[in-house]
């Protein structure tokens, strides 16, 4: 591959589109989705217009957390496919002219992977530094009061070593020692054989989470009305903390530049996933508003479980203009980690049409979460439907991540066109009257939609690239300018039920000039 030839900032107020493996195709009949599958069902996602796909975990894994804990970074998990299936992939996107972005999980690894077993085993093996080991305090008890965000203590027991060692999630999932320089360069190396393998760029999970505090100081308690669920649920005792030693650490910054040079000569891309409800803008600022870091990164300020009104909208720029003006975020209204956002916000079709719209409008880049296009609601599942152990421990108070996760509605044919084989997680009926093909047929459909608004950023210029000002809300009514040197477009959204400022319900206004 030509590497000098390659454009560098496609992602500049691109497009990435997010697939969930699992749940996208599945081309074996294991009733769960898999590589082939996505290479697939590309032609449709090029359709789209969208500029990068964005996959989800596919790397080997025993799957505690579907991906989540790697334990092979440079294996196929069998149940996603071969390697062989992967270069398909690549080479089938690059003929579509999409780029591809994968999911890096490099906060933390599988109980399972070969690091951890030989870190474990002794306390002066070549990788006993590794992973964060810290011994008990003289009581026996954890080292600190850090908190796992799936629950609990975020120190687990080791009697091999008599130690404790940190999990920011699952027990199963230990954090690496990023203080560590070879585990650095482990990570980095990993990272390149992906970009040999032709990958265009990365999405960094949990980005801040990489370093701890080396004195492994307590955190602070927060106050109750400071508390968020930004990051994890209400109904977890993790809200109650500040974090202030347990993750975004000062010393990411370092790493971040080692791993920004280790891309540069292969013309890739990052998006980092900033997991901190309390500095999530200042962190913004701190990656992606120095050149040689991070190009664009993710907050939760539209992922959230808040309603999102013009003034609320208004008000997240006002502080992203104040706390991080050099920055460039990518925004997300659903995730894989979120209840959809059409049930979220409780949005008609006429309504999440007007959010796409506006989504579509921002500064930034912007990332489309699988489904999101054909305006599927969030999935009702019973407890014993569960397979996500986030959900199965804080149920019924919060249903964990599977609602948003169930397979991708094609046709009406068997379990929509996804698996001839009953599902990993079962298909909503509510989901079988919203499939491509019954959208494709419906010229005023949601996928219709989709395709209009993402075009209508690829056409005009300043969309992708241009300032965005004056933003304001006078009611309902969201409106801001958005200019570069060919045009300056202004944007009012009526954000309501209700015929306002000239707008009909739900109306998105774009003016030239």
């Amino acid at each position: 591959m030509n590497l000098t030839e390659q454009t560098t900032d496609w992602w500049k107020g691109g497009i990435i589109y997010q697939i969930y493996p699992r749940s996208f195709q599945d081309t074996t009949g294991s009733g769960t989705g898999d590589l082939a599958g996505i290479a697939q069902r590309l032609p449709y996602v090029a359709s789209l217009g969208v500029d990068a796909v964005w996959i989800s975990p596919f790397f080997t894994s025993p799957m505690r957390d579907f991906g989540y804990d790697v334990s092979d970074y440079c294996g196929i998990d069998p149940i996603f496919g071969t390697m062989e299936d992967f270069d398909w992939l690549i080479q089938s996107a690059h003929e579509l002219g999409l780029k591809v972005m994968i999911d890096l999980v490099m906060s933390h690894t599988s109980d399972q992977h070969p690091w951890f077993k030989e870190s474990r085993a002794s306390r002066d093996n070549p990788k006993a530094d590794w992973y964060v080991w810290a011994d008990p305090k003289p009581d026996g008890t954890a080292p600190n009061n850090w908190l796992s965000i799936f629950g609990g203590s975020a120190w687990h027991w080791d009697a091999r070593r008599e130690q404790y060692y940190l999990h920011n999630f699952l027990t199963q999932q230990p954090d690496l020692n990023f203080h560590n320089p070879a585990v650095q360069d482990a990570l980095i190396q990993m990272a390149r054989f992906w970009l040999e393998k032709g990958v265009d760029g990365f999405r960094l999970d949990t980005i801040n989470f990489y370093f701890h505090d080396a004195q492994l100081r307590d955190n602070p308690p927060l106050a109750p009305e400071l508390r968020k669920s930004d990051t994890a649920p209400a109904v977890n005792p993790y809200n109650h903390q500040s974090h202030q030693f347990s993750k975004s650490q000062p010393e990411n910054l370092a790493f971040l530049e080692r791993f920004h040079q280790a891309l540069v000569p292969y013309g890739a891309a990052v998006v980092g996933e900033i997991g901190d409800s309390e500095r999530g803008l200042e962190i913004l600022e701190e990656y992606t508003g120095v050149p040689g870091r991070v190009q664009m990164s993710y907050v939760f300020d539209f992922l959230s479980g808040d309603d999102l009104p013009a003034g609320r909208i208004v008000e997240v720029f006002d502080r992203l203009h104040e706390i991080a003006p050099n920055a460039w975020p990518c925004w997300a209204m659903s995730n894989h980690d979120v209840v959809r956002h059409v049930t979220r916000w409780n949005l008609p079709d006429q309504a999440a049409k007007a959010y796409a719209t506006v989504l579509l409008c921002l500064r930034g880049s912007v990332c489309l979460y699988q489904g999101e296009e054909l305006g599927l609601p969030e999935a009702e599942l019973k407890f014993e439907d569960l397979r996500d152990p986030y959900g199965i421990e804080f149920w019924p108070e919060f249903k964990g991540r599977d609602g948003c996760r169930t397979p991708m509605v094609w046709d009406m044919g068997v379990n929509g066109g996804f698996s001839t084989s009953p599902p990993w997680l079962p298909v909503p009926h509510t989901h079988l009257q919203r499939t491509v093909v019954a959208q494709e047929a419906d010229a005023q459909s949601m996928l219709h939609h989709y395709r209009w608004a993402i075009g209508l950023r690829r056409k005009h210029s300043a969309l992708r690239g241009g300032t965005m000002t004056d933003i304001r809300a006078e009611g309902p009514v969201l409106s801001f300018r958005r200019r570069d040197d060919k045009q300056t477009l202004l944007i009012r959204a009526n954000l309501s039920d209700d015929e306002t400022g000239g707008l009909m319900p739900w109306q998105v206004q774009i003016i030239e000039g």
